[in-house]
């Protein structure tokens, strides 16, 4: 791993502080990091590197949403309106799921929300969670404490914290990948903040689909999460051509011939914003390499 200059370091303690202001204390904020102490925390945002690792500012790094790339974000049709869904869930304490394919920006603007917001926890979900795995990572998100042997205690204790605070959001980043079990603990989850937090899923259209077959089967659970997200999903597009072109200038590629590349590499992989932003990085590399009378790559 490249050795981390001072420089990346500041930034690192720049976006942790940000991001600790985002809770209602500073331990509450070291509480939803995995493997980072409250003392390193205090380290980090009192510039006090010695005895910090580059592996520990590289860790919080990932966690708290910031990239050490040299990439600029640009605000796709997509991206405005995932969050003006995720603005209104916060608001108006509704419950929303957001439907798009892969790529289109979903965790992006997620992460970007969560880091430009108060109050706002983000829970990245997976198929090998179990019950356990879920309500704690809930609890931990909130800062609530994890080490409790009745689950039952640890939710309501995360919820409590939850609901006290002003305009909270959950964000449940690829919510269709839970299993049953897991999945209809979201029920017992909005029963407990209907009224007081805002709740965001973010998933791929596979959900439509398994929604509509619970519902078929009469699968338990499925009526009741049906409703609370008002028995609709809110669709979001891929990319265009347009944000294609945007993302290209935004990040230094204006070679007209280059640009045309990325345009016809995003249209191949159906305008996936993960593929758009290798070939950019491609592209200006072999620019790059050309300025410097280097080999092609």
């Amino acid at each position: 791993m490249k050795e981390l200059v001072t420089q990346n370091k500041d930034a690192i303690r720049d976006a942790l502080i940000e991001y600790c202001s985002n809770y209602p204390s500073q331990n509450r904020a070291s509480e939803s990091l995995n493997g980072v102490s409250a003392a390193t925390v205090s380290q980090i945002c009192n510039s006090r590197y010695t005895n910090i690792s580059d592996d520990m500012f590289c860790r919080i790094a990932a966690q708290i949403g910031y990239s050490m790339e040299h990439w600029t974000l640009t605000e796709s049709d997509a991206f405005k309106r995932i969050t003006f869904a995720m603005t209104d869930a916060q608001a108006y304490k509704n419950a929303t799921w957001v439907v798009g394919d892969a790529g289109c920006g979903k965790t992006t603007a997620a992460i970007e929300y969560r880091r430009t917001h108060r109050n706002v926890f983000y829970i990245l979900c997976s198929e090998d969670m179990k019950k356990s795995d879920f309500v704690r990572e809930i609890a931990k998100q909130a800062g609530a404490p994890i080490d409790g042997t009745n689950l039952r205690d640890v939710l309501e204790y995360a919820v409590s914290v939850i609901a006290f605070l002003n305009n909270p959001l959950i964000i449940f980043d690829e919510g269709d990948k839970l299993t049953d079990s897991v999945f209809s603990y979201f029920i017992s989850i909005y029963n407990r903040l209907e009224n007081k937090s805002g709740i965001i899923f973010l998933s791929t259209d596979y959900i439509k689909r398994r929604l509509e077959n619970g519902l078929r089967y009469n699968k338990k659970g499925y009526k009741e999460i049906n409703s609370r997200i008002g028995r609709m999903f809110f669709d979001i597009n891929v990319a265009t051509e347009q944000d294609v072109y945007t993302i290209c200038q935004a990040n230094g590629l204006t070679e007209p011939t280059e640009i045309k590349r990325v345009m016809r590499e995003a249209e191949k992989g159906e305008y996936d914003l993960r593929r758009v932003k290798r070939v950019v990085h491609a592209c200006k590399r072999i620019l790059e390499a050309k300025r410097l009378g280097g080999k092609q790559v």
